[in-house]
């Protein structure tokens, strides 16, 4: 299979998943050739939304169409012009372990590894295994040759010659022992946070919002912190969260508000609260779910220091002109192709096995 050959069964790929909306059967005869696949993936989205409580329909579709865009011929191009994928030396087979706390997170390695000419092996999460088995047989149809390039296990990993795997801080130091003696990129827990200025428009908070809430913050691109002046006045901040105040409608969600709420109210923690987002000052990165940390700042020179030196654990920093690389507010959830996770070229190390 050349490069040209999987590029083009991608770009299709993206077309297939764009049919999806969240009135979906309007759609269901879109593209009679596939309208099998669409019906066994519409089934499955309606599994997964019973199988995961955190999975919604709005989130999945929401990642089912991001996918969609991501594999528009002009920005598979804009991603591989770099790389040199012409077919060389030995297929390997490399196993990706997926985590499960957002739908499809792992795709991007899947298609990494499909893109470089390897074979993957994937072990899913159990939080997030009914989408990614249909996608790869909507390829498979699509492209017989795929049958041989794509293979899933449940079981323990055997007969693989190099590993990406994604989890916790704990669970890298198992990886780490385990696949001592493979080539392997092992990804720890990363957070994203947001400077902000005091300067921002409404429209700007708003966006900033979506980075807050999208997949009820559960994604290492997901903003858990906050970086705000001496003096910010949050008065400005929390009603451009309110379009997001049906999520305490999610029963899941709710009781984790619930829940801290009440821890922190116990140990006479000072915070904020509009109802549906609560704000702790705390220095540490990685906030519970429906609580924001933030942290104040004097000096903007001795911030950029501080998120130097703690590169290393963030994923995303957002902001308006503050620093090098910075996402703009509301782009955390519209990660580019080439916007490597753990900023590690995960393309670039596949391509060198």
């Amino acid at each position: 299979m050349t490069i040209h050959d999987r590029k083009s069964n991608f770009i299709e790929l993206g077309r297939f998943l764009g049919q999806f909306t969240l009135t979906t059967e309007e759609n269901s005869e879109k593209d009679v050739e596939y309208a099998g696949l669409y019906n066994e993936l519409k089934n499955k989205i309606d599994n997964a939304v019973h199988h995961n409580g955190w999975f919604t329909r709005e989130n999945i579709i929401f990642a089912l169409n991001e996918w969609s865009k991501a594999l528009k011929e002009e920005n598979l191009d804009a991603w591989l012009e770099k790389y040199d994928l012409q077919d060389h030396g030995e297929q390997k087979t490399v196993a990706v372990i997926m985590a499960g706390n957002i739908p499809l997170v792992g795709f991007h390695d899947f298609l990494s590894v499909l893109m470089s000419g390897h074979k993957v092996l994937v072990k899913q999460s159990s939080n997030d295994k009914l989408l990614l088995p249909i996608i790869a047989k909507f390829l498979i149809q699509l492209n017989p040759e795929f049958e041989n390039l794509i293979r899933f296990t449940d079981d323990h990993l055997k007969n693989f010659d190099a590993v990406i795997a994604t989890g916790s801080n704990n669970t890298a130091r198992y990886f780490e022992y385990y696949f001592k003696n493979k080539a392997s990129i092992i990804r720890k827990n990363r957070n994203s946070v947001a400077v902000l200025t005091g300067n921002e428009s409404e429209q700007q908070l708003q966006n900033l919002s979506r980075d807050i809430f999208q997949y009820f913050g559960l994604g290492c691109r997901n903003v858990s912190k906050l970086y705000v002046p001496k003096d910010y006045n949050f008065e400005q901040f929390y009603p451009a969260m309110y379009d997001w105040n049906d999520i305490m409608n999610h029963a899941k969600y709710a009781n984790n508000y619930d829940y801290n709420k009440a821890v922190y109210l116990m140990s006479e923690f000072k915070i904020l609260d509009n109802g549906f987002l609560l704000l702790k000052e705390e220095e540490t990165f990685g906030s519970p779910i429906a609580t924001l940390f933030y942290e104040r700042y004097s000096s903007e020179e001795d911030l950029k220091q501080k998120l130097e030196e703690n590169k290393e654990k963030l994923q995303c920093v957002v902001s308006e002109g503050f620093i090098d690389n910075e996402v703009k507010f509301g782009e955390t959830q519209h990660p580019k192709l080439w916007d490597y996770a753990d900023d590690v070229d995960t393309l670039a190390f596949l391509l060198k096995l």
